[in-house]
């Protein structure tokens, strides 16, 4: 069986669950994989045999997206272009981690497909939504990969398709320490505005930037570049986790039993969801970097406890029962007509504007 997996690269956390599941893929079937996005700070472990444009959300220096920018710096036409001409169809399945070109090709050329992601596990009916209305976010979440068959990862399980989250097998059954510091790691802010917040908390930060080139300290904040196994170790030492709302990171934090204190990224609907189920399990939300929080950051840092969790190892498994659908042909390619096709590019005209 050939199959494509797809990942998004606009975030490194697509990519750190793909260095789990593109070797457990690889010992069931012939994989070739394509990334699309330039936002990842990680090198990858695995050969990517398709680089593509895609769609890429930029973040601005403040907590939020910049739209301006993303407008700016976005490839419609080319987007439009790879859809059309990938070759998608000498594969007989598409396995895609919110990945729209593979996704919106498998559609067009009648490939089966099916979205393996944690997109897929917020956008279910019973994944607990934020209150924060943003209509374009929840668009891009349902539209971005156009398939029926999802399989969802989330921080838990709301449905017997959705799943808890994809820890790193290096993370796995680790000793763990509590040294006296905090990880902190929030790329939707540039590192001045994170050292005027940060110096005002009388502990030690140890902060993870993609504006850093080489690591210096100031008072009591050190900035660090990105570099995985650094990070890494950072992660598994310290009294605790400073971030943003994303999924993986905060999973990781969550499994690792360290006290966690999230930001969702302004603009970002997905990570206000992240946000509204964290809470509901006890951790730690921050509407931003703000003076009017504090007393919560000294209550957290004084106070704050880690939240409990159960992560059990079932990757192979969940990939293992997918593969064996797509077999007992329960995940079939949809019907393609020339209605269905004019309803495809309508709908990438919007996403175009968007992006």
């Amino acid at each position: 069986m050939k199959v494509l997996y797809a990942i998004q690269g606009t975030g490194n956390g697509h990519l750190s669950r793909a260095e789990e599941i593109i070797p457990l893929l690889n010992k069931h079937v012939d994989t070739t994989v394509l990334v699309s996005g330039t936002q990842s700070q990680i090198q990858s472990n695995f050969e990517i045999h398709y680089k593509k444009t895609g769609l890429t959300f930029l973040s601005g220096k403040n907590g939020n997206i910049d739209l301006l920018r993303t407008v700016f710096k976005s490839h419609p036409i080319d987007f439009l272009n790879e859809i059309r001409t990938f070759p998608v169809k000498q594969f007989d399945l598409v396995i895609t981690d919110f990945e729209p070109v593979s996704a919106w090709s498998a559609l067009m050329h009648g490939i089966p497909c099916v979205e393996m992601s944690h997109q897929a596990g917020v956008i279910h009916p019973n994944s607990p939504k934020t209150t924060v209305n943003n209509r374009i976010g929840k668009y891009i979440l349902n539209h971005n990969c156009p398939t029926k068959h999802k399989v969802g990862f989330h921080f838990d399980a709301f449905d017997d398709n959705i799943y808890t989250p994809v820890i790193r097998g290096a993370l796995q059954n680790i000793e763990t320490q509590n040294q006296d510091y905090y990880t902190v790691y929030l790329p939707a802010f540039h590192d001045e505005v994170i050292l005027r917040f940060l110096q005002l908390f009388p502990v030690k930060w140890e902060v993870f930037s993609k504006y850093t080139l080489s690591e210096n300290t100031i008072s009591n904040v050190t900035f660090h570049p990105i570099d995985q196994e650094n990070f890494q170790k950072h992660l598994i030492n310290c009294k605790g986790v400073l971030c943003g709302a994303g999924f993986e990171l905060p999973a990781e934090a969550l499994y690792l039993k360290k006290k966690l204190l999230v930001i969702p990224m302004k603009g970002q609907y997905e990570q206000f969801c992240n946000a509204a189920v964290l809470e509901k399990m006890g951790v730690t939300v921050l509407e931003s970097l703000n003076l009017a929080h504090h007393r919560t950051i000294n209550l957290w840092l004084s106070q704050g406890q880690s939240i409990q969790v159960n992560y059990p190892n079932q990757t192979e498994n969940i990939l293992l029962n997918t593969l064996a659908s797509f077999e007992a042909r329960k995940i079939e390619s949809e019907k393609i007509d020339l209605q269905l096709e004019k309803t495809i590019l309508e709908k990438l005209s919007v996403l175009k504007y968007l992006f």
